[in-house]
């Protein structure tokens, strides 16, 4: 009975929320990352440096700025145009990236 309820936690626990995305696409993010660039880099090692970060902070940092809770202006815009798919995409190609 432990058991069962140790792993029901686990899986509870383990994210499946309606804030949590799911996995991107990292090809897809490069495509997607060219309004990003001038601050980020071409590959996420720019003036605000994104590479290397892990992809499910990356999405939580995008869904805050879509929706406000994170507060700056360029950042809020530029989420504001962005769906589930295109921050999860996002996410995984800066994770993906080697931080330099």
């Amino acid at each position: 009975m432990r058991k069962t309820i140790a792993l029901l936690v686990a899986v509870m626990m383990s994210g499946v929320s309606g804030g949590v995305l799911a996995a991107g696409d990292a090809t897809a993010g490069k495509q997607k990352s060219s309004a990003c660039v001038s601050c980020h880099g071409v590959d996420g090692n720019g003036a605000t440096p994104l590479a290397g970060k892990d992809a499910a902070y990356l999405a939580e940092q995008l869904q805050d700025f879509r929706s406000g809770a994170r507060s700056n202006s360029m950042m809020n815009m530029m989420a504001a145009k962005l769906g589930d798919d295109d921050i999860a995409d996002l996410a995984a190609y800066y994770a993906a990236q080697p931080a330099r």
